[in-house]
């Protein structure tokens, strides 16, 4: 059988090819110890468990899901928004649950991209920022993150032609990979830009909870105007250890919502309501300790690599935010997949290439801070023994 063209467009994605070799290995007895993928390792916090145990022996929660979610559920994530973000929002237009946040982040480019269109995605950036677009026979069109712009594109750069046949841009503070945190006044300019070519940005808020040193990621929709041109897709997966229960929302601009609900009552039946009731317990003030003690565990293990990347001369710089740290490859290989391939086959240590994000990110790796303190500490010890 033959797939369809518009598969075939795309590469295999990366993440599945990285699962595959650790496989591998395994099973072939090597013991590896993977940084590759962000899942974190630590379980879901009690109170979202229990409120799941609870929710499930409902009769209620059993039957078909509404697409627009149930109205306790978008009651807790303007909630949550007001008091994390001071941002105002419409439970009845401007929320809406998603299966997760790649789903949400697909779906969008299935409902507002045209075969020709254009989307502007960050480089290096999230595989489904470009893989969305080619799906539906749109075009991804890459803003490159530079170290010496902070990791933010640069809007003025993006030739004219390009802005007026996009219609949607895909951001994402705080970074995966970079690590980066928004630099002030950026969400600003994109507002400007974005209502200047009528593009509709779509602010991927996965990490906005996992921050460090006192940072406090802001969102998107907090910028002046930025409902107006914008939604976020706010995820609980990796502030709340929530991967596997694919819980997320979309919210912001009213029109785009409606929109999105219009293409998901053709495309799935909703979110599971019991997940939804475990959402309402993860976006409580009751959970904002379970928060901040896994943020104080990810800068313990951030500290940790970066101590020990420094220590054999690699020059990297702590993240201020996200589960990752992104450091340049060290000198003598020839690309980013070279010097992990080599890690892997020496130190059977597995780390993400930054050219799998963008050719942006040629020249770079990442490192998941999402393993056990003690395979972390062996891990890092493996580099540095191998860089003797």
């Amino acid at each position: 059988m033959r797939p369809s063209k518009r598969l075939e467009r795309i590469p295999p994605y990366a993440f599945a090819q990285l699962e595959r070799r650790i496989a591998e290995k395994r099973a072939a007895g090597v013991d590896v110890i993977s940084l590759g993928i962000g899942d974190p390792d630590r379980p879901t916090p009690p109170l979202v468990v229990e409120a799941m145990q609870e929710a499930v022996t409902e009769p209620e929660t059993h039957r078909y899901p509404t697409n627009r979610g149930r109205a306790d559920f978008r009651a807790a994530v303007c909630d949550f928004y007001e008091r994390r973000f001071d941002v105002a929002l419409d439970p009845e237009r401007e929320v809406i649950p998603a299966i997760g946040a790649k789903e949400a982040i697909f779906n969008l480019n299935l409902a507002f991209l045209d075969p020709g269109d254009y989307a502007l995605a960050a480089d290096p950036g999230y595989p489904v920022y470009t893989g969305g677009p080619w799906l539906v026979g749109a075009e991804p069109v890459l803003m490159a993150l530079q170290p010496e712009h902070g990791f933010v594109p640069d809007l003025g750069a993006i030739d004219e032609d390009v802005a007026r046949r996009a219609k949607l841009m895909f951001l994402n503070y705080p970074n995966n990979p970079t690590g980066a945190v928004v630099p002030e006044g950026f969400f600003e300019r994109v507002v400007e830009f974005a209502r200047a070519y009528e593009i509709l940005v779509v602010h991927d808020n996965a990490y906005s909870e996992i921050v460090y040193d006192g940072y406090r990621a802001p969102s998107f929709l907090a910028t002046p105007g930025a409902k107006e041109v914008g939604i976020e897709v706010f995820s609980l997966s990796k502030g709340y250890n929530m991967t596997g229960w694919r819980c997320a929302v979309v919210l912001g601009n009213a029109e785009a919502v409606a929109t999105y609900w219009q293409l998901k009552t053709n495309i799935d039946s909703g979110l599971f309501e019991a997940v939804q009731l475990a959402g309402v317990a993860a976006l409580s003030p009751d959970a904002d300790s379970e928060v901040a003690s896994m943020n104080e565990l990810y800068r313990r293990r951030r500290d940790l690599v970066c101590e020990a990347l420094q220590g054999i001369g690699v020059q990297v710089r702590p993240p201020h935010g996200t589960i990752y740290v992104w450091a340049p490859v060290p000198e003598g290989f020839d690309s980013s997949a070279a010097y992990c391939e080599h890690v892997l086959e020496q130190a059977a240590v597995v780390l993400s290439p930054g050219a799998i994000y963008g050719p942006a990110g040629e020249g770079w790796f990442r490192i998941s801070l999402t393993t056990p303190d003690e395979r972390l500490l062996e891990a890092v010890q493996r580099l540095g023994a191998l860089a003797a």
